[in-house]
């Protein structure tokens, strides 16, 4: 398999082949991402990623596939059927595929066209929407509005697909830490997805953010600032059946709750931290990382 720059895959992903069909990301500018600064981003030929394939071929079967980098689903259709038809060809076993998605990539696609993606294998499908305040949305470079990111999340729920939305906590920094918190409740309420992620915000050299925050621009919240909003987040939150989690490496304090069945508990949980400054309970700051 050859791979180009950096390469990221959901948590979720560990046990996936990871097959690269793009190299970077097809927006590449949110103010806190340093992921793909300085790379141009390219839709691989057909040719490079079907000697991928072949080669995946050869390595018995394979249930689960993810389509990297950073935005897979902006592929325009007429190219991305055939590598899904020539996955199935050459690769045995395929149970799920899986990509990184924005706003913008989803919404140039069809309803008809999304359906098509899912009876090709796309099972998952996974949107960072970082936050439900307008104004943030526009401050960060999301390249979407709130109605945006709704008709997005949607469309992939619509068309059967699993839907897995990331939100960041601190992402307002002091100033909007309870907007952002009430406003991420009510946009994860409504897209209502299948899987949600809260990450914490670490401030990356070379963004735009890490200079507001080196100049004093941006203030990032406390320890028990962030578990604040993560808590808001869960108790305004209204799922139909979401698997909610922040057990990414960014996080203080992981967890792994089924919404709503266990809402209660995890405030509980959230809330007696805070309560008490239990830093025991809390992921030390040596271990956190991106």
């Amino acid at each position: 398999m050859k791979y180009e720059g950096m390469i990221i895959r959901p948590p979720s992903e560990a046990r996936s082949l990871l097959l690269q069909v793009t190299v970077g990301c097809s927006h590449n500018k949110c103010t806190f991402c340093g992921t793909y600064k300085g790379e141009r981003f390219r839709i691989k030929s057909y040719e490079e990623i079907e000697e991928d394939i072949i080669e995946a071929g050869t390595y018995g079967r394979i249930e689960k596939i993810f389509l990297c980098d950073g935005d897979a689903f902006i592929i325009p259709q007429r190219k991305l059927v055939p590598i899904l038809k020539s996955m199935h060809t050459h690769i045995k076993g395929i149970k799920r595929i899986g990509t990184y998605a924005n706003a913008k990539s989803i919404l140039r696609k069809t309803p008809d066209e999304i359906s098509e993606l899912r009876d090709l294998g796309v099972g998952i499908v996974y949107l960072g929407v970082e936050t439900g305040n307008e104004a943030l949305l526009e401050q960060i470079k999301k390249g979407a509005n709130y109605g945006q990111m709704v008709q997005a999340g949607k469309m992939i729920k619509d068309a059967g697909i699993e839907l897995s939305v990331t939100v960041l906590l601190g992402i307002g920094g002091i100033e909007k830490s309870r907007e952002h918190a009430l406003d991420t409740a009510r946009i994860l309420s409504e897209i209502d997805p299948d899987y949600a992620g809260a990450l914490t915000v670490m401030t990356v050299p070379g963004t735009e953010l890490y200079e507001d925050y080196r100049n004093g621009r941006f203030i990032l919240p406390d320890v028990f600032g962030f578990l604040e909003e993560l808590g808001i987040m869960i108790a305004n939150s209204k799922f139909t059946k979401c698997f909610f989690t922040s057990n990414h490496a960014s996080n203080y304090l992981p967890l792994r709750v089924r919404l709503p069945e266990q809402k209660e508990e995890a405030v509980r949980l959230i809330y007696n931290v805070i309560s008490s400054r239990n830093n025991r309970a809390l992921r030390p700051d040596y271990l956190r990382g991106l």
